[in-house]
């Protein structure tokens, strides 16, 4: 039976194994047909859709976990054979080298090495990917958002945001980690300025920087608990 879409976490088990604190993260958004991004889905899952259309998502943000550091993921919204809705990561450009050997050394999970930097100017956030220095790619961006009054979540941005795991692909099985935190406070948001220098083409996914995105929006953060990979997820 297919998960319903809820703004409130469900029970997450023990035990916990990550404490995360998300801040200030953009969420832009491009809408595309699910048979455009369907083949980088794991095993036992598919592209999940919001009226017939699955998204895109480019979510750049501060990280406070033993310090803080700053991350740009791209990701993809999934749903597997038990109903269980979910994210998965194309890419996660994170700026502390012991995250990302961490991350792909014990759950697959496809971090790399960047050189960041992110500056608030008023009601603007701004997030700069210099370069990328693991693995050895020509990558970055320059994303400029502002942000505006607090916006009331509908159907369309619990679709988007209120995602409680992620499916992850580890010795060639799909797996399902948990995560709980309390509901998104988010604001509407714009996105000013869009550099793309190869970021979205280093995911296979260059077509979507010449045009805009189809949802804005901004959040203050939330502090995430994570819990043990679940699976391996049936065929």
């Amino acid at each position: 039976m297919l998960e319903e879409i809820s703004p409130r976490a469900p029970e997450l088990l023990r035990p916990r194994i990550l404490r995360q604190a998300w801040r200030d993260l953009s969420f832009i958004h491009w809408a595309v047909e699910p048979a455009a991004v369907a083949r980088y889905f794991p095993p036992g899952t598919r592209p999940d859709t919001f009226e017939g259309r699955t998204y895109v998502g480019l979510v750049p943000f501060r990280m406070v976990m033993f310090g803080s550091l700053l991350e740009t993921n791209v990701r993809l919204y999934s749903v597997d054979g038990t109903g269980r809705r979910g994210v998965i990561f194309l890419s996660l450009d994170a700026t502390r080298l012991s995250l990302v050997a961490g991350a792909r050394g014990t759950l697959g999970i496809p971090y790399r090495w960047a050189q960041m930097q992110h500056h608030v100017e008023g009601n603007q956030h701004i997030y700069v990917t210099s370069a990328l220095r693991w693995p050895r790619l020509t990558a970055g961006s320059t994303i400029q958002v502002r942000v505006g009054d607090q916006l009331e979540p509908g159907p369309l941005e619990h679709f988007l945001t209120a995602r409680w795991g992620l499916h992850l692909t580890r010795a060639g099985r799909t797996w399902y980690m948990p995560n709980e935190h309390p509901s998104w406070v988010l604001r509407h948001a714009e996105l000013e300025h869009f550099e793309d220098r190869g970021l979205l083409a280093s995911v296979g996914l260059g077509e979507l920087s010449a045009r805009p995105p189809d949802h804005v929006a901004f959040s203050a953060g939330v502090t995430t608990l994570f819990g043990l990979p679940r699976g391996p997820v049936p065929h």
